[in-house]
């Protein structure tokens, strides 16, 4: 009878804990816990200590093992009734150490964020949380199996294109349970890490720090497995190891009262209110931009990869969006010369 296989995955988790908590008769306690030979367990610890995760000092006879600089950590979880916390504090971040208070930080409130939202909005029942870390980065993903995130933006707020469910996630302050959820999760933890990518329903959000917001039709990173089949949603955060980022800095860019905190500023990519290369033109479009705008006190709309707009869509957000809205602030960035000169006509008619 063959025996069984290790999960490499599950072998690393087991490994990465046991270590820490006990770095002595690792492979005896290995072959046990999986059910393999005592020969095929040595193999598998020895090829991690090879690959950095693990340190091996002693004797053949009696080795001790310490955590390397890389770490991985995998676990499953039931949901509903998780407690996100609880799973960080426990199973996670005391293997990921040491980490300076700024990642720490950063760790922390993305980690738990995203798997609050798989627990409370995904309909899903099971998530798979993942870390890994090594000198130069670290990632940690949440997947699930629910509905998919674009398919409940797009249902709750009845869009007629999946598509557009981006464009809201891309502002900021959206929830689909307003009661108990602020809906700025997504938006600080995607400026807080180096990089974010959501996918789900065949769709890709990401959030590069070098680069602006895109939509891609598959991304490079992988998350480990599959589990799901290509169900649910899988969000992954990347981080440097020597970023000097915190937290605090992030929540202060998009706040305008130090005192209240509050989240006041956002950054529209408006390339995400068009669908393909459609060009930006008619009321309608802008209108679509503009939908929820009015919950912020500063928007800059980011018109990186978009060449020109119409005359309507610039008179909709520019004219129309300001006089009835005259206390938020509107700035465009990132124009083309023919945006600037659209925008420059309808400020043009405004001052007639």
């Amino acid at each position: 009878m063959a025996r069984p296989k290790i999960n490499p995955l599950d072998g690393m988790t087991w490994l990465t804990k046991r270590v820490a908590d006990q770095p002595r008769g690792l492979a005896k306690d290995f072959a046990v816990a999986f059910g393999v030979s005592r020969m095929a367990a040595t193999t598998f610890i020895r090829e991690r200590v090879e690959a950095g995760f693990f340190i091996r000092e002693g004797s053949d006879t009696r080795p001790t093992y310490f955590p390397g600089p890389r770490r991985f950590l995998r676990h499953r979880y039931p949901m509903p009734n998780i407690d996100e916390s609880q799973i960080w504090l426990k199973d996670f971040f005391p293997y990921l150490q040491p980490l300076p208070q700024n990642l720490e930080d950063i760790c922390h409130y993305g980690f738990t964020e995203m798997l609050n939202n798989a627990n409370d909005h995904s309909e899903g029942n099971e998530v798979v949380a993942t870390a890994y870390k090594d000198e130069k980065i670290i990632f940690l993903a949440i997947e699930d199996n629910g509905v998919g995130i674009f398919e409940k933006i797009t249902h709750a707020l009845q869009l007629p294109d999946k598509r557009f469910a981006l464009l809201e996630l891309g502002k900021g302050k959206f929830t689909t349970d307003q009661s108990n959820h602020s809906g700025e999760g997504i938006f600080f933890t995607s400026r807080m890490f180096d990089r974010f990518v959501i996918r789900a329903n065949g769709l890709t959000f990401k959030h590069d720090d070098q680069a602006p917001l895109d939509i891609l039709s598959e991304d490079d990173i992988v998350l480990g497995q599959d589990d799901f089949g290509g169900r649910g949603t899988s969000v992954c955060m990347i981080v440097a190891e020597n970023s000097q980022r915190t937290s605090r800095e992030v929540f202060d860019r998009f706040t305008l009262d130090d005192e209240e905190l509050n989240f006041d500023k956002t950054i529209v990519p408006v390339k995400l209110a068009r669908v393909g290369s459609e060009n930006l033109i008619s009321r309608s479009q802008a209108k679509r931009l503009l939908n929820r705008l009015d919950r912020f006190k500063h928007i800059e709309l980011d018109f990186s990869g978009i060449d020109m707009i119409g005359q309507a869509f610039a008179d909709e957000v520019f004219r129309v969006f300001k006089n009835n809205h005259p206390d938020i602030s509107l700035k465009p960035v990132n124009t083309s010369d023919e945006v600037r000169k659209m925008i420059g006509r309808v400020n043009s008619a405004m001052k007639r």
